[in-house]
């Protein structure tokens, strides 16, 4: 198997990993039993192919791999999947896969997205460049998630003072219902978080490999962990009802500002955004 298959199996573990992840995100903060069972069945499926190149991996080298920090990790990371798959079946222990995937994830995209291991320059450079792909694609993604969401929260404004000005015209009946509209809202961001971390997470390791010089104290990385925090703040202050109604379209409408503070501005003042405009 050469290394150009090797590292688009890998490639494919990974956002089959991604997604698995995120519905059972989407099962953590909705309780959808379909979702969960997608998301197990997916990691059922990331378990059977890092098998099959581990056991790949012994038969190349003629060892157990588990001698370097990188086989330490994935390794490392294979446990955990089938600790948590065990624990699933016959223990049922709610969110245990959850918390246990966001971990071996992140240990599992440590691993793959190290050059170490790919044994020529030319494939580490394009292994560099899919990371980049990858990291722009889920970026951009969550940025349109998080523009639909903003735009229902604007309905939802929108909404409540025709409502509270009692204007009963066709354009409060075309409009949906403030439950409907702070739901999809809430959907939408529930989402957007998720992949827009995992874009920040790729985007990290990409920075860690071509240009480690800059550290990861830049204002886009900043603004981008800024960025996190307030739509995890909107997930979790809607989960717990602790905010809702207009406080919380507001607060969604004040986090896509920063998104675009994010986006516009702060990528201006970044070294290697500017580097790669």
């Amino acid at each position: 198997m050469g290394e150009n298959m090797l590292m688009k199996l890998h490639e494919g573990m990974v956002i089959l990993y991604a997604a698995s992840v995120l519905m059972y995100f989407y099962d953590f903060l909705q309780t959808n039993r379909k979702m969960k069972r997608f998301g197990f069945l997916l990691l059922c499926c990331v378990w059977i192919l890092q098998t099959v190149l581990f056991i790949f991996n012994m038969y190349e080298t003629g060892r157990f791999p588990i001698f370097t920090l990188a086989d330490g990790l994935y390794f490392y990371s294979w446990v955990l999947i089938t600790c948590s798959i065990i624990l699933s079946i016959f223990v049922k222990v709610e969110f245990i896969i959850f918390f246990t995937s966001v971990l071996g994830f992140l240990t599992i995209v440590i691993y793959i997205f190290a050059p170490s291991h790919w044994g020529s320059p030319a494939l580490a450079e394009k292994l560099a460049s899919e990371i980049l792909f990858v990291h722009i694609t889920a970026s951009l993604v969550a940025y349109a998630l998080f523009s639909l969401s903003f735009l229902f929260s604007l309905l939802y404004i929108v909404q409540y003072h025709l409502l509270k000005r009692k204007k009963w015209g066709s354009q409060l009946i075309r409009i949906n219902d403030l439950v409907k509209l702070e739901q999809i809202s809430y959907s939408l961001n529930l989402l957007g978080m998720p992949v827009f971390s995992i874009g920040v997470i790729i985007g990290l390791q990409w920075l860690y490999l071509k240009m480690p010089e800059i550290g990861f104290f830049d204002w886009k990385i900043i603004g981008s962990f800024f960025v996190i925090i307030m739509y995890a703040c909107f997930i979790y202050l809607k989960t717990r009802k602790e905010m809702f109604g207009k406080k919380l379209a507001l607060w969604n409408i004040a986090s896509f500002l920063l998104v675009w503070i994010n986006f516009f501005l702060l990528s201006r003042l970044s070294h290697f955004h500017l580097w790669l405009s």
